[in-house]
This record gives C-alpha cells, structure tokens and sequence, in this order.
C-alpha cells in the first residue's frame, strides 16, 4: 500500500511539472522552415535545401531540422544546418519532408512538415537493365580496376544499346570498352583504371546505366555499391608447405592491397587422396599447423576475403595447388602393368641395339642382289654388232620377240 502511494504521489509530481512547462511553451508558436527543394547535383546525388521560417522566434531556445527520407530508402536524421546531401539512386524517384525543431532543456517542439519531392526518370516500363553487378580488383600498381554485367530490360527493344556511367565522390566516368552480345547490344563493361581509392573504406560507388532506342524511351537505371563489398580479394602470394614429422605446416603473404594483414581471413582447403576426405578450415593468421596422415599425400590451396578493417567482399579464386606427402599408387593391377609395359620396351630397345651393333639384320636379312646389266645398244653400227646382239639375246632369254627384232636388223644390213 505504502509503495502503491509512492508511485501515485510521483505521478502527481511530474502531472505538475509538465503543467508548469506546457503553458510557458504554449505561448511559442514553431514555423516550418521555408523555400525547401531537391536538386540533383550529380548521379544519384540530391541535395535538399531550405531557410528558416523569418516568423520563427529564436530567443534561449536551439533550432535544429528534422529531416525525414521517404523514398527510395527511408531514414530520419537532424541536423543545424539548413542544408543536406544524400546519395539514393534516383531512377524511381525522390521524396522527403523537412520540419523544425525548437528545443528548450528537455522540451521539444516540432512545427508541421514541408514536403518535396522528385519525379521518376523517364522511360518506358521494363525497359532497364536487369541484373546489375560489379566488381573491383586492386592491381599490382595499386589502382582499381572496374568489371560490370547486365542484362537487356524484357521489354526493351532489339536495337537497344546500353551505356554506362561510374561515379566515385566527386568524379564520373563514362565506359569506353564495352563486350557486346549476339544482337550486338552492349551488356558488360570494364575499367581497366579507375579513380576508386583503395585505401577507403565503405565508400560508396554509384553505376548509372541508360540507353537508347529507334522505338522506345529506354529508362535509366542506377545502383549503389560499396567499394569493399564488391572488391575480388587478390589471390594469397607465396604459398609455402612442408612436413615437420607428423604435421604440415604452410605459411604464405597477405594479398595484394593497402590494409595491413592483420585485415584479412582465409579458407584452408586440404584434401586428402588417399581417403577422399575434404576439409576447409578458416584461419585468421598468415601461417597454419595440422596433424596429419603421414602415409598420405594431400593437395593444398588458399583463398583470401576482408575480415575486420572493411566490410567482408568477394573471396579471391583459391591460390595454385600444392601436393604433399607420400607418393603412392594405390592400385596394384595398375602398377604391375607399368612396371611390365616400360620393362618390355626397355628389352626390345636393348636386343635392337645389340643387334645393331654386330650386324646381325644384315646376316638374317641379306641384301638381294641387283642383276647386271648385259643389255646392249639395240641400234648396232655394223653388221658384227648386230650379230652378236642375235646371238646373245638368243644364248640368254631365247625371246622370240627379240629374236625377230634382230632378224630386222640383219635384212637391213644385207
């Protein structure tokens, strides 16, 4: 009962402070500020401005704006100043209210609120591109490479062609190498340089793509990437592994970036050939120590992402493969082939070599004997020529069709 009294008797307290509040502030009257606007002031960046409202009495009170986002993402903040920049993709359209806040100890008051926004681009319905996304790779010089894809809106024409735009704080670039699919409408671009700074961190990076077409109005489109998230971490350098009796031990360097390697995780992944058992284990170190199978081998790669410095981005592509351990052929069959297959080679090898040597293909093999040549000139000079070319055609193959050439010659001589 005692307790029940305490709460009413604070309760009655603070009824009768309020009521001594409320009437001194009930003689201010709180106007909105004034001439509030949204201006696009780059890609997908709006800057909202206003003034105070020249009626407002300021005398010991704050005056600060509370500034409300509707659309495309909502979010409220306050602010002083009488001015504030914010970066939305804008291919929907804008819109926010702004109202002031008049603030004296604990109290607030808050007029009513003044309300802009900003149409939608223009453009024919599913017209825009589909599917937008990118990439980062930091180079070996330490620049930022850019890579995008997308895909045609459904309802954009055959003859539509894609154009796209990156910005990064205050400075935009339009693609100039663009891959084109089998209708030849552009659907990836690359930035082999950019202004992308890789030493921030969650800054933002806007794609702005829009297009043209002989029978439609091809409607923008425009996405936000965080640099980090969409960076493909480079492939970990200089992986190293070896046994030390029954443990394998591997060691390697930080990728290729500005943040120290205290900022990078990895995935180890060691597979064993013998078993066919597959581990990826996560490590936040640079070096790593297992107990393993010394009668197996084992294959060994490495990836690399961001861990604590940034927001987490893209793995990098698992780093070369590196075999360890036992070199074992597990099928016997297999192994008595080989052996037998190079032992028989090697043989044939050795016995051709042997017979090479002492002559013994000539001796199995004998040369065929060319026959002389005991022809004569079939043309005699005089009559003992042709003679002897009757009788020793006739001595030596009895050729009746030489014998009447010869007869031939002989009538023609006498």
């Amino acid at each position: 009962m005692a307790s029940m009294m305490r709460v009413f008797l604070i309760l009655l307290w603070t009824m009768n402070l309020v009521q001594v509040n409320v009437p001194q502030a009930a003689g201010v009257q709180v106007f909105p500020p004034v001439n509030f606007t949204l201006t696009v002031s780059a890609l997908a960046q709006v800057l909202l401005q206003w003034k105070p409202n020249p009626n407002q009495e300021q005398k010991n009170y704050t005056i600060r704006y509370d500034v409300k986002i509707l659309s495309p993402v909502p979010e409220e903040y306050d602010t002083k100043k009488t001015h504030s920049i914010r970066t939305a993709p804008l291919h929907n359209g804008f819109s926010a209210r702004v109202r002031t806040l008049l603030l004296h100890d604990d109290l607030q008051i808050g007029s009513d609120w003044v309300k802009k926004k900003l149409p939608p681009l223009p453009g024919a319905p599913e017209t825009s591109v589909t599917n937008l996304s990118c990439v980062t790779r930091i180079t070996i010089s330490s620049t930022v490479s850019l890579f995008c894809t997308w895909l045609p809106g459904q309802g954009a024409p055959e003859d539509t062609q894609y154009f796209l735009f990156y910005r990064y704080e205050t400075y935009t670039e339009e693609c100039q190498d663009y891959m084109k699919d089998k209708w030849n409408r552009n659907t990836e671009c690359r930035f082999l340089v950019t202004h992308i700074d890789p030493e921030e961190v969650d800054k933002l990076i806007v794609i702005h793509v829009n297009g043209s077409s002989k029978y439609a109005t091809i409607k923008p489109f425009q996405q936000l990437f965080n640099q980090n998230a969409i960076e493909k971490v480079n492939v970990p350098r200089n992986v190293t592994v070896f046994l030390e009796q029954n443990d394998l031990l591997a060691t390697w360097e930080k990728p290729i970036s500005p943040f120290p390697k205290e900022c990078f995780e990895y995935e180890f992944y060691l597979f064993n050939l013998k078993s066919g058992n597959k581990q990826i284990l996560k490590i936040s170190s640079n070096d790593f120590r297992l107990r393993i199978d010394v009668t197996s081998r084992y294959s060994i790669q490495v990836r690399a992402n961001h861990h604590i410095c940034c927001t987490r981005g893209v793995w990098s592509d698992w780093s070369e493969i590196i075999y360890v351990g036992k070199t074992k052929l597990e099928n016997p069959v297999a192994w008595i082939l080989t052996v037998l297959c190079v032992s028989t080679c090697c043989t044939f090898l050795l016995v051709a070599i042997i017979c090479k040597i002492n002559h013994v293909w000539s001796k199995l093999f004998p040369p065929i004997p060319t026959p002389s040549n005991k022809f004569k000139d079939p043309f005699p000079n005089d009559y003992e020529r042709a003679r002897t070319c009757t009788s020793e055609l006739e001595t030596e193959f009895g050729s009746f069709a030489e014998d009447l050439y010869c007869s031939a010659l002989d009538d023609s001589v006498f």
